[in-house]
């Protein structure tokens, strides 16, 4: 099958967004769990926060869920077994053994943002644990994708391929009205995936962490990208309206932002709402449309981040959280510099880490999930 560069693209442009938001996250105003918190009682700048947060993780899901599709080809037999093996390798080993090799820096500097040291009374083995599994931070995405991926085998098993071929059927002569089904039928699917936060989290139990994972909400997206978005058809007719869709995105993201201006957006009853989960489809789709449109096709540096965007999102929250934490405890730098400096860094430090880690043996097993072969392949 010929590569889609347009999904590369979508992939890495999306983790550089990632990258972007943590910065404004970090110092934000709105009082989103896990941030040192803001310069003033509002911020106008926090609004980056209400543009990305509703859809760029669901459409990352999407694109691993159409990509997965184009992994599971051959023998079913071989093909599973190798799908989880691989899986497994790249997306569950760093995040549970690479948060002790590496995330516990991470988790270091989490647990000073909170202002407690919570660690202080317990030996250093378990404090190195705890901090461990407190720097899981963004690595939430990748253990929410192996989950889905083992889900995913099971769900093959069982339908054979047949509701995947029936779908392709569907849409291989595409209409108008076959276009409006496909648009409000995934809204309908996207808004009751988003049902399962829980609103009212108790403090004392682990509602916290379901609204953190969110299973459903990006289970969906990741479904649709497998049984739907993979169909070259649904491609091509996604980026046949990507002008409708991409204003459609701009009007109700206008209105989402405007509507959240100095407030947590990432309240469940928030990420539960029919505006919400309507800009997060409409920008989704609009990514898809546009770049299968504009951008199918690659560059020495767009090839570059095809290969480096995953490893330079699982090291670059450090970044953020050590170099953000220092500046706001130990200078007066005025925010605007703080911003700045934190920016490049993430944006300079990420890969340049991600390429010292991925050339230590063992390690970048641990940390990376990537194999001496596949760094031979990379030189």
């Amino acid at each position: 099958m010929e590569r889609k560069h347009f999904l590369d693209n979508i992939r890495w442009v999306t983790v550089l967004l990632v990258l972007f938001y943590h910065v404004i996250y970090f110092y934000n105003a709105k009082g989103v769990f896990g941030g040192i918190g803001g310069f003033y009682e509002t911020q106008p700048w926090d609004a980056i926060m209400s543009i990305l947060y509703p859809w760029f993780m669901m459409l990352l899901f999407l694109v691993a869920g159409i990509s997965s599709k184009y992994s599971l080809s051959g023998s079913e037999g071989d093909t599973h077994r190798r799908f989880i093996k691989d899986r497994t390798r790249k997306l569950l080993v760093p995040s549970t053994i690479g948060l002790l090799v590496f995330q516990w820096m991470t988790g270091y500097f989490n647990t000073q943002v909170a202002g407690v040291d919570v660690l202080s009374s317990v030996p250093q083995p378990v404090k190195h644990i705890l901090r461990a599994f407190s720097g899981i931070g963004p690595l939430w995405f990748i253990q929410d994708l192996w989950l889905f991926s083992l889900l995913l085998v099971l769900i093959r098993k069982i339908e054979k391929g047949k509701l995947h071929e029936r779908i392709g059927r569907l849409f291989q002569k595409p209409s108008m009205g076959l276009t409006i089904g496909l648009v409000v039928v995934g809204y309908l699917l996207i808004l009751a995936g988003a049902q399962c936060s829980i609103s009212h989290p108790n403090p004392e139990s682990a509602d916290g962490l379901w609204n953190l994972y969110r299973p459903l909400a990006y289970f969906v997206p990741f479904l649709l990208g497998y049984f739907v978005f993979s169909h070259e058809s649904v491609q091509e007719m996604i980026a046949k309206i990507r002008i409708p869709v991409l204003i459609a995105a701009v009007v109700t993201g206008s209105i989402f932002t405007v509507m959240m201006y100095g407030k947590n957006d990432t309240d469940p009853i928030v990420l539960k709402g029919w505006l919400c989960n309507l800009y997060a489809w409409f920008a989704m789709l609009a990514m898809l449309g546009c770049f299968k449109a504009w951008a199918d096709t690659t560059s020495p540096f767009a090839t570059y981040m095809t290969r480096s965007s995953f490893g330079i999102y699982i090291v670059h929250y450090l970044v953020v959280a050590s170099l953000g934490y220092m500046m706001k405890r130990y200078t007066s730098l005025a925010p605007w510099m703080m911003y700045v400096i934190l920016f490049f860094a993430v944006m300079l430090l990420s890969p340049a880490i991600y390429e010292i880690v991925r050339r230590i043996p063992f390690v970048r097993w641990c940390v990376l999930g990537v194999k001496k072969t596949e760094v031979r392949r990379k030189k």
